[in-house]
């Protein structure tokens, strides 16, 4: 139930909607996204596009890009979606009639159904799905006379102006007035509080299943499920972890693009493992925790998360890695075996910290860090001031975790950048104090203290603004 005072006057137990369908006089518009069809049809086809990865890569980069907002926002995603599906994969139309037939078979609402068919006349689909799609499906389903209003993929305004819109346009407001509308969706408000019957009906068996959620890619556990909303993969990974790598590293490669790119398939190597850690502290957490930090998507499960697949992808992005990062030379059996022995321990360590007391992990905690900022140095030289800049990172991760873990109960506020600076500060001055100076005299050096200051320029600043001095004494209290 909507908590809105005007939708609750509309909302209605199956019992009631199916008994007010029986005695309305007059036309019946019926929802079919998990009303009449207890799925939703837009994903339902996009999960029929092939091949399933290709496709998935795809929607992910145009969930990055976010191109609807130029197009009238969030309501013209699916358009966006489905038209880039259509246009590249173009073959998933056929797939999707050879596939209407089981998933009707499967998600038809029969009880609904039956209660329309017993009217004698055919119902008006009303939805904003789109017309290629719906067509098939309802006729699948067996109502290949009912009249549908769909939106069309071609025409932003069909979902900016919803369905209220659709309708009047395609029947007419009289159409409207007379009509018993049901729906599940709190989108429809408006079309609900223009006809003659408004019920606003959640039907128990509807689901809701997102597209290719059965197609494994690294790094949506974390990026979906696990840290939702935050962009991780970008500003947690990307602009941290493998920034370091890069800039510890690539002074020494032969070939600067190479090594970059090789550098980037060990990273999507290492994730892939290294994820699975995640997995299974979600499910250790959601075992034997009785308040397990867990988010929503935990319990929506939109990403696939097997248990073989990540460590196939493993293997191959690893040896891609290590053929670029070698070459003009080839890479050896034994450099792949001791990148698959690093993850192989670094996955181990992750299990052993899902499975000890949280205490005790403050301390298994830096050597998770210290896995997933230095694994690469398995197979790549790093510069000394690249090791400082490493360990510093290490470091500035491992503080605010003790912290959280000893001493507060929710993860603190720290200026996790600005400690990094002053730990990479600090670590400089000790190797210029035993070395001298000559050993910081280079271009990685300005690199990674360049970058180390760039990603701290916010903290720092807002610390010193907040700096003064002590200028007013003490005033006692009088006894």
């Amino acid at each position: 139930m909507n908590g809105s005072p005007i939708l609750s006057l509309h909302d209605a137990h199956p019992d009631i909607a199916i008994d007010a369908l029986s005695r309305h006089v007059g036309p019946v518009l019926l929802d079919l996204d998990e009303t009449l069809y207890l799925g939703n049809s837009t994903e339902d086809f996009i999960d029929c596009a092939h091949p399933g990865v290709a496709a998935l890569l795809l929607l992910r980069l145009l969930d990055m890009i976010k191109p609807w907002r130029w197009t009238g926002g969030e309501s013209t995603r699916d358009s966006w979606r489905v038209r880039l599906v259509s246009t590249f994969f173009p073959w998933t139309h056929r797939r999707w009639r050879k596939r209407v037939t089981s998933l009707a078979a499967r998600f038809t609402n029969q009880r609904l159904l039956n209660a329309v068919k017993s009217r004698g006349s055919s119902p008006i689909i009303a939805t904003v799905g789109f017309d290629g799609i719906v067509t098939p499906l309802v006729a699948a389903m067996g109502l290949p006379e009912a009249v549908i209003v769909a939106a069309r993929v071609n025409h932003w305004q069909d979902r900016r102006g919803g369905k209220l819109d659709l309708v009047v346009g395609a029947l007419g407001e009289d159409v409207v007035k007379a009509s018993l509308v049901i729906t599940d969706s709190v989108q429809d408000l408006p079309l609900l509080n223009a006809c003659a019957r408004p019920l606003r009906t959640t039907w128990p068996q509807a689901r809701f299943r997102h597209a290719l959620s059965a197609i494994y890619l690294p790094g949506q556990y974390v990026s979906r499920v696990k840290r939702p909303g935050e962009r991780y993969i970008f500003r947690g990974i990307l602009q941290e972890d493998f920034a370091y790598w890069v800039l510890s590293s690539i002074a020494l490669a032969a070939i600067p693009g190479l090594h970059l790119l090789g550098l980037l398939f060990l990273l999507i190597s290492f994730w892939a493992v290294y994820e699975r850690g995640y997995v299974d502290n979600d499910l250790v957490a959601e075992r034997y925790e009785s308040h397990p930090k867990l988010t929503s998507a935990f319990f929506d499960a939109p990403v696939a998360t097997p248990a073989v697949q990540p460590w196939i992808w493993a293997l191959a992005c690893g040896y891609l890695g290590i053929l670029l990062l070698r070459w003009p030379g080839a890479a050896t059996p034994q450099d792949l075996a001791t990148w698959m022995a690093a993850l192989g321990l670094s996955h181990l360590s992750f299990l052993l910290y899902n499975r000890l007391d949280k205490t005790t992990r403050v301390w298994m905690y830096v050597g998770l860090q210290f896995a997933r900022t230095t694994v690469f140095a398995a197979l790549v030289p790093i510069s000394p001031v690249g090791a400082l800049a490493l360990a510093a990172h290490v470091m500035a991760r491992w503080l605010p975790y003790i912290i959280y873990r000893l001493g507060q109960r929710s993860w603190p506020d720290a200026p996790l950048c600005l400690i990094r600076l002053f730990f990479l500060t600090l670590l400089m001055s000790m190797l210029a104090l035993t070395e001298g100076l000559s050993l910081l005299m280079n271009w990685t050096t300005l690199a990674l203290f360049g970058w180390t200051l760039l990603r701290a320029r916010t903290e720092l600043w807002a610390v010193l603004k907040a700096a003064h001095f002590l200028s007013k004494p003490k005033v006692e209290p009088r006894q």
